[in-house]
């Protein structure tokens, strides 16, 4: 896909020949014993995944090779799948994958492979960015295994899995696959897919981030049967998912809280299935880009397909069938829709409660619950819910945690965000959500160090929506005399730990071309405390954006930031803090009067921590080429004990960075602290030279994310 078509509004098919039909096989329905289901919906509708912490395996102190002894399995291990995949059927109880086997963790593709292909029962970790070589290779995992990522590490680039006749009991977990794509849209000649099953039973996709690749993202063919797929984000893609491929009608298939957006077909198209089972998922046409939907959930063929509270957004002809498709809608809801919406047919009712125990989501709370909460997590735990043995009706499951709404217009319990966060009780011991309603707030929000467990969270369908803006900078007048101060003039200040900021922007506006009289620093966030999770947001500014600081030289302040924007020019990502920027962009911004100049972290670290990971990102902007340095060493105060770091490592970047990335700052020079660089690429990327320190494999290991994180696995709440 051209670049213009993937342009976010973010800042910044054919058919195959039929096989021989097969011979009819038995369908066991659950009855007489309790399902273990693979996602507690009362976490996740509160915006987890409610994953625990078994993660701390995969930390600098438990990490293993796969050469190495292999560990035991964590206990998410023993997580088994819900839906269709959870039905006895085909001499399979359930899809549990690799839970009777070994677990591994593998960092190469030549282990990925060696173990997803072995005859033996694994549960495989994986721990890293692993690239497919050749391009488009798609790996032939056996039965009996459970890939996952680890945390946020596990990346699949371009290329993908392939299940073949018979393979079953597989689970797919966690995962980022990704960028196979090969320069065409509607690619016919490539079959780059990130999943694709021909005639496998009993499977299980879970909680990945596919995008960006050819020919499709998922494909289910050839009677593949038993499967689930839930809680994924589909994306950048001209075909999201296909199933179908034959005349048979045997398949069932249960598809639930899925995230489809920035896709044209394939939404997915379902084929002659028996029981196509779709609930709880949010298909967007995202406004601003140049991809657009030519349609949405299709049923195909003799499809005898239930959907059930989806959300269709801006999709072109939302629902449609076939005159020989069945189709029953129940409880979906559409915004900005247009064209087709269909439902009907004379095949038979059928329930998925007589198959399955599920629950439904609201519709409308499905835009913010997918949001939130699909795709890979920062953390992969104990999922299991045991549901009732017997039931027919679908329930409602409430937020588990405290939500405080906040809404300009008062129709909600408070009019700003601080009197919301005032609201929140003194060292409150649980959740508290504060969600806040889409507009422009105008006030300066400080969550006090005595009020952990805070999330503010925008409603909107965009992170754009809601905007908490201020304009201070450190040489702001403040009313009872003096100036505020770098760290004093944040838009957000937080203090508390356990916090976390969701699908919103929080900007400072300060405008330094009209105030070149004071001092221009003007910070829009500023963390001062542990566990601060930073999730799909934009952080706006110029000089010194986002503060990530530590409640004081001796603390430890962790920052995970994930799919989100940045945006700045001097030192706009600073501090002391532990902060991984994951997954997100980084936008580069002209100073105030037209010139392009700047850094972009300056990493004020103390000897013995972690400093500022950006991992997974893009670095670009509208500036000139080769202005801008990545970053310079921040002795704060001249502290000389101070040791700086910044990893700069699987990102892409543009012209704009300097060939010399780094420089010097008050008199400390950069090579006499931690400054590097890994695989980065881009027009911006450089080979390694004395002033352009790159890491070796065996020193990368020690600088992924869950090294920067230890024993903290962040997930959406």
């Amino acid at each position: 896909m051209s670049e213009h078509r993937r342009t976010s509004s973010e800042p910044a098919g054919t058919t195959e020949s039929s096989r021989p039909a097969r011979s009819a096989r038995s369908r066991h329905r659950r009855g007489g014993k309790a399902l273990t289901a693979g996602v507690p919906l009362a976490l996740i509708a509160a915006g987890a995944l409610g994953y625990g912490t078994d993660l701390g395996l995969f930390g600098a102190a438990g990490q293993a090779t796969a050469s190495a002894a292999t560990a035991a399995a964590p206990a998410w291990a023993t997580a088994s799948a819900d839906g269709f995949a959870s039905v006895d059927a085909l001499g399979q109880h359930g899809t549990y994958g690799g839970r009777d086997g070994r677990t591994v963790t593998v960092r190469t593709l030549a282990d990925l492979e060696k173990y997803a292909t072995a005859a033996e029962p694994y549960v495989i970790v994986v721990a890293a960015t692993i690239t497919m070589d050749p391009v488009g290779k798609e790996i032939k995992v056996q039965s009996d295994k459970t890939i996952v990522g680890s945390g946020t590490a596990g990346q699949i680039v371009g290329g993908g899995f392939f299940l073949g006749q018979g393979v079953h009991n597989v689970i797919l977990r966690n995962l980022t696959i990704r960028d196979a794509y090969q320069g065409v849209w509607n690619d016919k000649e490539h079959d780059f897919d990130g999943i694709q099953m021909d005639g496998a039973h009993h499977v299980w996709i879970d909680h990945n981030d596919i995008r960006h690749m050819a020919d499709g993202l998922i494909d289910s063919r050839k009677d593949t049967t038993y499967l689930t797929v839930s809680w994924n984000k589909l994306s950048q893609e001209n075909k999201a998912f296909g199933i179908g491929w034959t005349d048979n009608v045997t398949a069932d298939i249960t598809i639930h809280h899925n995230w489809i957006r920035e896709t044209e077909q394939r939404n997915p198209s379902t084929d002659n299935v028996a029981h196509a089972h779709l609930y709880n998922n949010f298909l967007e046409d995202v406004a601003g880009t140049d991809i657009k939907s030519s349609y949405g959930d299709y049923a195909r063929g003799r499809t005898n397909m239930v959907l059930e509270n989806s959300c269709f957004q801006g999709m072109t002809n939302p629902v449609i069938r076939d005159a020989t498709a069945t189709l029953v809608q129940r409880g979906n809801v559409f915004s900005g829709t247009s064209g087709r919406n269909e439902s009907g047919g004379t095949g038979a009712a059928w329930d998925p409660g007589t198959y399955y125990a599920y629950t439904l989501d609201k519709a409308a709370d499905v835009p913010a619950l997918l949001k939130s909460g699909a795709g890979p997590r920062g953390s992969i735990g104990t999922v299991s819910r045991v549901a009732p043995a017997a039931t027919t009706k679908a329930t409602t499951k409430a937020a588990a945690a405290t939500t405080l709404t906040v809404a300009k217009d008062g129709s909600g319990q408070y009019t700003t965000v601080q009197a919301a966060v005032n609201a929140v009780p003194a060292n409150n011991p649980s959740r508290v959500v504060i969600a806040v309603k889409p507009g422009t707030y105008r006030e300066l929000v400080k969550v006090p160090s005595d009020k952990p467990h805070v999330t503010i969270r925008g409603t909107g369908g965009s992170r754009k929506d809601t905007t908490i803006v201020y304009n201070n900078a450190s040489g702001t007048p403040k009313p009872g005399g003096g100036t505020y101060g770098t760290g004093g003039s944040a838009t957000v200040a937080v203090e508390a730990d356990d916090f976390q900021a969701r699908n919103l922007t929080i900007s400072n506006d300060f405008d330094e071309g009209a105030h070149q009289d004071i001092a221009g620093q003007a910070v829009a966030l500023r963390t001062a405390a542990d566990k601060v999770f930073l999730d799909g947001v934009i952080v706006s500014g110029d000089q010194d954006t986002l503060l990530v600081d530590t409640a004081s030289k001796d603390r430890l302040g962790r920052v995970y930031m994930a799919d989100s924007y940045v945006v700045g020019n001097v030192d706009f990502i600073f501090g002391r803090a532990t902060a991984v920027i994951d997954r997100s962009v980084i936008t580069l911004k002209k100073r105030w009067n037209g010139t392009s100049a700047g850094y972009v972290t300056a990493p004020s670290t103390a000897a013995g921590r972690k400093g500022i990971l950006i991992n997974d990102s893009t670095v670009n902007g509208d500036v000139s080429d080769r202005s801008f340095f990545l970053g310079r060493p921040w002795h704060a105060g001249g502290d000389a004990s101070l040791d700086p770091q910044s990893t700069v490592r699987n990102t892409t970047l543009s012209a704009a960075i300097r060939t010399a990335p780094w420089t010097d700052m008050s008199g400390f020079s950069w090579k006499d602290d931690r400054f590097a660089e890994y695989r980065n690429k881009g027009a911006g990327a450089g080979a390694a030279s004395t002033d352009r320190p790159q890491l070796t494999d065996a020193q990368a290991a020690g600088q992924e994310v869950a090294d920067w994180l230890g024993d903290w696995a962040p997930s959406p709440s």
